[in-house]
């Protein structure tokens, strides 16, 4: 019953691998990366253990928003491949056991989308109520603006409409009318298309944004969810394992909601955006409290959905649900000097340049995100130690090419003018870092980050269980269990430069069996002392008497 249960709700115990096309593997030597690159890799990230691959934007664009300002949402952009191409690539990945998923950009358009170009002609066009429209300026409130770097208003105004259009990200990406029954018709369309060609589901981009009914009028939407709901429904009618995964950037029990109802009948998954900023607050004063804290503040969903856990992603890293103190204290310790620094909120930086390439507490890192009770999400680059690269613009120094071998521009491209910079430098460049030389050293965080995420699949409590946070007695030291259907998982994480004591009272007889080395703790009185060295990180199984256990 286990592996029915794990099997159909795939999402729950799945590692998902994101990655971006354009900066993945070149094989026509254009210096941009593409789908047939990206077929050539397929082996690889199976090999990594990942379940889920989740593209970045690859439809046509005007690649003013790394592909995130669409003019086709049907189509694929030429510079990667063809529609042929990418459907050879999402059955290679079906054939290797993973599914594909694909962002779904569809709170905007590019402003050179033909509904936009046609809504401009005026009130008269068919597609002119497709955006957000308004004779006069509205007022706004400081804050409103999300990039203020860029932009000084959320409103812009076009000349040939003569009107002022809502843009809530950049100018050149015009919001979309989803209190519109026709913009909602086409969203679902557009899902529909791209399940056709063997996408698994979707990664919903800034989905408060979407159902946020800024600029219409108050009656325009009486229930903004509903389209979250209508998406999910249309999805499932099509595809039964089909998922929607959310980026919802909000205090928890406002997340809640993006759920739905009791069943969960809107978006399945969710990243912990709140877990991931608790835990860069964690590791900064080296104490467990901001991220229990923040574990703690998490509501009960329903039983088919899922916490999308992170370390790093595609954005710069954001810390907008911590106090302005708090903030600063993760500036001081990860990223002091501005240049690393984003719109005050956050740091635009790869995790291993943040921990100044310390192999034991980056492992650390990883270990205690893969073992939060949610669905583990990579970053490409991410299981090599990729650093960023500065002399890459605003949040996109995270996005540098792939580094596959110490061979020029990393064997990304065999062109001597790759679509972004390469890494360079004596510590993280491509010479030193690549997936070429980590494979072959079995001691490489490669070849680790393969051990943890086979261990994490094995691990279905992770993805299932109800989980408790454990009281070390250790300020530095990390500590919970899951259970779930008679086995329980327990971790055990150091974030501290120092040795530490963990006394865990787990209230029954038996021995922890550790995951990852030939060592077992018997239980004495249901409780046990660890004794850790400085960012160790532990998973145990608790082995109850006469239960038999995974190897």
């Amino acid at each position: 019953m286990t592996r029915k249960v794990t099997s159909d709700v795939w999402w729950k115990n799945a590692v998902i691998y994101c990655l971006d096309v354009e900066t993945f593997l070149d094989t026509d030597g254009d210096g941009c990366g593409d789908l047939v690159g990206l077929t050539e890799r397929l082996d690889y990230i199976a090999g990594l253990g990942a379940g889920c691959v989740w593209l970045m934007p690859f439809m046509p664009s005007r690649q003013r928003d790394d592909g995130y300002d669409i003019v086709d949402f049907y189509g694929v952009d030429p510079r990667l491949g063809t529609h042929g191409d990418l459907v050879e690539m999402v059955r290679t990945a079906n054939d290797r056991g993973m599914r594909v998923i694909a962002d779904l950009v569809v709170n905007h358009t590019s402003d050179h989308h033909p509904w936009f170009l046609d809504a401009r002609k005026g009130a008269e066009s068919p597609h002119h109520e497709f955006y957000v429209w308004r004779d006069e300026k509205p007022d706004e409130k400081p804050g409103d603006v999300v990039f203020p770097d860029q932009e000084e208003s959320n409103w812009a105004f076009d000349e040939e409409a003569g009107r002022w259009y809502l843009h809530r990200f950049y100018s050149h990406q015009p919001d979309l009318n989803v209190s519109n029954p026709e913009v909602r018709d086409e969203i679902a369309q557009i899902a529909g298309f791209w399940l056709e060609q063997g996408i698994s589901g979707f990664r919903v981009d800034a989905v408060p944004f979407l159902i946020e009914p800024v600029g219409l009028p108050d009656s325009a939407i009486s229930d903004p969810h509903e389209l979250l709901r209508h998406v999910r429904s249309f999805i499932g009618r099509r595809r039964g394992d089909s998922v929607l995964l959310g980026e919802v950037n909000l205090p928890p029990d406002d997340q809640r909601k993006f759920f739905g109802d009791e069943d969960g009948d809107e978006l399945q998954l969710l990243f912990s955006f709140t877990v991931n900023q608790a835990m860069y607050l964690a590791l900064a004063r080296e104490q467990a409290a901001p991220l229990s804290r923040a574990l703690e503040a998490l509501p009960p969903i329903p039983a088919d959905c899922q916490w999308a856990n992170f370390v790093r992603n595609h954005d710069e890293l954001t810390l907008d649900k911590l106090s302005g103190a708090e903030r600063e204290e993760v500036f001081a310790a990860f990223g002091p000097d501005e240049e690393l620094q984003l719109y005050g909120r956050g740091l635009r930086r790869r995790l291993p340049t943040m921990l100044e390439g310390d192999q034991r507490r980056i492992r650390m890192v990883y270990s205690l995100m893969f073992s939060l009770p949610g669905t583990p999400v990579l970053f490409y680059g991410e299981e090599i130690g990729m650093a960023e690269n500065l002399d890459i613009e605003g949040r996109y120094s995270v996005r540098a090419p792939m580094q596959w071998s110490n061979e020029q521009c990393g064997g990304f491209t065999e062109s001597e003018e790759p679509c972004r910079p390469v890494v360079e430098g004596e510590r993280f460049g491509y010479r030193q870092v690549n997936v070429a030389a980590q494979r072959r050293d079995p001691a490489s965080l490669l070849n680790w980050m393969e051990r943890l995420v086979r261990r994490r699949r094995e691990c279905p409590e992770l993805g299932w269980g109800d989980w408790e946070l454990l009281r070390p007695g250790a300020e530095a030291v990390f500590s919970h269990r899951v259970d779930w259907r008679g086995q329980t998982v327990v971790a055990v994480h150091n974030l501290a430069d120092r040795e530490a004591q963990a006394e865990l009272e787990l209230g029954e007889d038996g021995a922890l069996i550790d995951l990852f080395q030939e060592r077992s703790h018997a239980l004495d009185d249901g409780a046990v002392t660890l004794s850790l060295d400085p960012y160790d990180a532990r998973w145990f199984r608790l082995r109850r008497p006469g239960l038999r256990l995974p190897p």
